[in-house]
C-alpha cells in the first residue's frame, strides 16, 4: 500500500461525467483521494456524503477531494447526481488506480474470503507527496478525521 513519503502515482482516469482527469491536475495543491469500495452502498453512501458536508471545510484548509472505485462511469454518475456531490468520482474500471495505491487487497466478511477495494484515504501534499493514510475510516467521521491535526 502506498506510504506517508511516496509521489502521488501518474494516473488517467474518466470523471462521473466521462471528463478524463489526471495526476497532473492537481498539481500544486492539497489533495484528498479516497477510495471506497462500491457506489451506492449503504456505508460507501454516508462516507461519501459525511465529505460532501463537510466539503467547505475540507476546502478552507486548502484541500481538493476526488473519491475513487471500480464502478462504471455510469454507476459514478448515477450515485454524484443522487447525493449532488460536490467533487468528482473517478471511475478505475480497470483497477489501474487502486493496483497503484495497494487497496485491492483480501478482505473478509462473515467468514468469507475474496478480493476487494480496502476503504482508505490519502492526504497528499502541493509537492504531490503523501503526508497522511488513514486506513482505519470511520464514514460518519471521515472529513474530522481529515481534518484532524496531528
Amino acid at each position: 500500500m502506498l506510504k506517508v513519503g511516496d509521489r502521488l502515482p501518474v494516473f488517467e482516469v474518466k470523471n462521473q461525467d466521462g471528463k478524463t482527469v489526471v495526476d497532473s491536475d492537481f498539481a500544486g495543491k492539497k489533495l484528498v483521494i479516497f477510495f471506497y469500495p462500491q457506489a451506492n452502498t449503504p456505508t460507501c453512501t454516508v462516507e461519501a456524503c459525511n465529505l460532501n458536508d463537510h466539503l467547505q471545510n475540507l476546502r478552507e484548509e486548502g484541500f481538493e477531494l476526488i473519491g475513487i472505485s471500480a464502478d462504471s462511469v455510469k454507476k459514478q454518475k448515477t450515485f454524484h447526481t443522487k447525493f449532488g456531490f460536490q467533487y468528482d468520482l473517478l471511475a478505475d474500471e480497470n483497477r489501474e488506480i487502486i493496483e497503484k495505491f495497494g487497496v485491492w487487497q483480501q478482505k473478509k466478511t462473515f467468514g468469507k474470503t475474496y478480493m476487494g477495494i480496502v476503504r482508505t484515504t490519502f492526504i497528499f501534499n502541493e509537492e504531490g507527496i503523501c503526508v497522511r493514510v488513514i486506513d482505519k475510516v470511520k464514514s460518519k467521521e471521515a472529513a474530522q478525521q481529515i481534518l484532524k491535526k496531528n
